[in-house]
């Protein structure tokens, strides 16, 4: 059977009465390829060990939402760091597209998951078991009832299910943890329901994605290759067809003929069934799957490689491409200003939470002897080994004390703890409000947090008059 040949007015995975055209993209082999499946090696290791890998006692990512902890590689969060996301989520989604606008879709064809678990692990699975791409498209044709086509789908949907059942678990583990993850699956699910029902729907929306939605995620769902007009230019590195050097296309005996022979063989590879030939799409994912089916035709042809290649819009069509230009700047500016302030904001972040708020009711005690204030001091440990603290007051008039509180405290582990806290000043030497600081040091000076607390109390000469007022 033949495959459906592209048409920038229609969607290739559509039919002319609009069915589901299903691809079965020919496999191919060369450096790009290989290189791709290094990427995907390491990011497939990277997703699969990081919750075995511990770091400090816990595993290099584990958001434990149970617990309201969030370990990353080493630092612990609490729910009252959630704003540092802000840093993070646009950090990373700046540099996506920084990234779009100097190497084009780099993202989707080397690292986005979907291509990750979709061309190295389905699509590997898919090969072989069902064949290369033409005898997986025979067996599209035939019915149900033939024994062929019975044992190697059947086989092919448990496979599948057992891949996407080990996604969705180590997915699970970045949330519970793998020692909880496994004494969870040694229960009945009906102890963990809601894990249980939370692994099952993960399974099958990743079972549904990649044995049968696939590169429709890609060509509907995902906004990303919409950004591209807005993202690259004439310059930015994607992959294309140099249509001066293969024009007209030919058999490779015609002399008159440019260095395209029209062999299909880089439609057939497309994981988008796009024909790269065409010019640029948004459909592309730069997979570079192309890039190597050509390079192999053109070495059996004797011919130079590259008629498909890496390169800009400028490029192709013969002019100088600008590696570096003004829009380039300016993303580099504000790259670097926001990775600056980024870094700074998770510079601030401490092993300990505190807050001082004073206490209901009046706002300042007088008594025959002193004036004083009273306040809650809130202190949220977020590690997991008990916290030694010290405090000490800084700008504070020489009569103002702390009191009730000792002046070093040890907070138990991952603990949240509300301590009375009472600044008092002798009224003899009362000399007015105040604003102070509390210095919270850690043990072995290992971080300092200032805390600002204001001492209130009444005019200090009104206080002296009516403290030298005779008694009726």
């Amino acid at each position: 059977m033949s495959f459906t040949l592209p048409s920038r007015d229609v969607v290739t995975t559509i039919n002319r009465d609009g069915s589901r055209n299903f691809l079965h993209p020919a496999d191919v082999d060369g450096k790009f390829t290989q290189a791709r499946r290094l990427a995907a090696v390491v990011i497939l290791g990277a997703y699969v060990l990081l919750p075995w890998f511990q770091i400090n006692g816990h595993p290099a990512v584990f958001l434990d939402i149970a617990e309201r902890r969030f370990y990353l590689f080493g630092l612990t969060f609490a729910p009252q760091d959630l704003w540092l996301l802000f840093f993070l989520i646009t950090g990373l989604g700046y540099l996506l597209f920084y990234v779009t606008s100097l190497l084009g879709r780099i993202w989707c064809g080397w690292a986005c998951p979907q291509t990750i678990f979709l061309e190295h692990l389905y699509r590997r699975v898919e090969r072989w078991l069902e064949g290369p791409a033409n005898q997986r498209r025979l067996l599209d044709a035939q019915s149900w009832t033939m024994p062929e086509k019975f044992f190697r789908r059947g086989a092919k949907v448990l496979v599948f299910v057992f891949l996407s059942a080990l996604i969705a678990h180590v997915f699970l583990a970045y949330f519970v943890s793998i020692p909880q993850l496994y004494s969870w699956m040694r229960d009945e699910p009906a102890q963990h329901w809601s894990a249980f029902l939370f692994a099952a729907a993960l399974t099958g929306l990743l079972y549904f994605n990649f044995a049968w939605f696939r590169e429709q995620f890609c060509l509907i769902l995902c906004p990303y290759g919409r950004f591209q007009s807005a993202l690259t230019d004439d310059d930015t590195l994607v992959i294309g067809y140099d249509a001066k050097r293969g024009e007209p296309r030919g058999k490779a005996t015609d002399p008159a003929a440019g260095a395209c022979v029209n062999c299909l063989r880089c439609v057939q590879v497309c994981p988008t069934g796009i024909d790269i030939r065409q010019g640029f799409q948004i459909e592309c994912i730069g997979c570079a799957g192309c890039i190597d089916a050509c390079n192999d035709v053109m070495d059996k042809l004797g011919r130079p490689r590259g008629l498909v290649r890496y390169d800009s819009l400028n490029g192709l069509t013969g002019k100088r491409r600008r590696v570096l230009r003004p829009r380039l700047y300016l993303y580099t500016v504000l790259l670097l200003v926001g990775a600056a302030v980024g870094l700074f904001s998770f510079s601030t972040v401490r092993p300990v939470d505190a807050s001082i708020v004073r206490m209901g009711g009046r706002p300042y005690f007088i008594t025959a002897d002193s004036v004083r204030n009273q306040f809650n001091l809130r202190l949220i440990n977020k590690r997991d080994t008990p916290l030694s603290l010290h405090f000490a007051l800084e700008g504070a008039p020489a009569g103002l004390r702390l009191v009730g509180t000792n002046d070093t405290i040890i907070l138990p582990p991952s603990e949240e703890t509300v301590l009375p806290m009472v600044l008092q000043e002798d009224r003899g030497i009362y000399s007015g409000p105040a604003n102070v600081t509390l210095r919270m040091t850690g043990e072995n000076q290992s971080f300092t947090m200032p805390l600002r607390v204001e001492f209130l109390g009444p005019n200090a000469n009104l206080l002296r008059e009516d403290t030298a007022a005779p008694s009726p």
